[in-house]
């Protein structure tokens, strides 16, 4: 699906894992936990593309989109996580 097909309003490719990171995940279960430390370690390198995200979150509904045939195990679950910290 493409970003148009998805209707897709705003697309913060940089807080996505890099490439390095989410070969190294491999979506390994054994590695979860240690795919999110990696990740929200580059998170927090982003400060003002979160808070740009964080504000959008409180603000109204976000749907986070990933590309992951794995529900639960992917970057946009451990996103949704590390925003969720944030906000507590």
């Amino acid at each position: 699906m493409t970003k148009e097909q998805a209707k897709v309003d705003e697309w913060l490719r940089d807080l996505a894992p890099t490439t390095e990171l989410k070969k190294w995940f491999g979506h390994d279960p054994a590695r979860w936990n240690e795919f999110k430390k990696r990740y929200w370690k580059e998170l927090n390198k982003n400060p003002s593309l979160v808070s740009i995200l964080a504000d959008e979150c409180r603000r109204s509904t976000v749907t986070f989109v990933f590309a992951s045939k794995e529900e639960k195990l992917n970057n946009a679950a451990a996103l949704n996580e590390y925003i969720e910290s944030q906000a507590s």
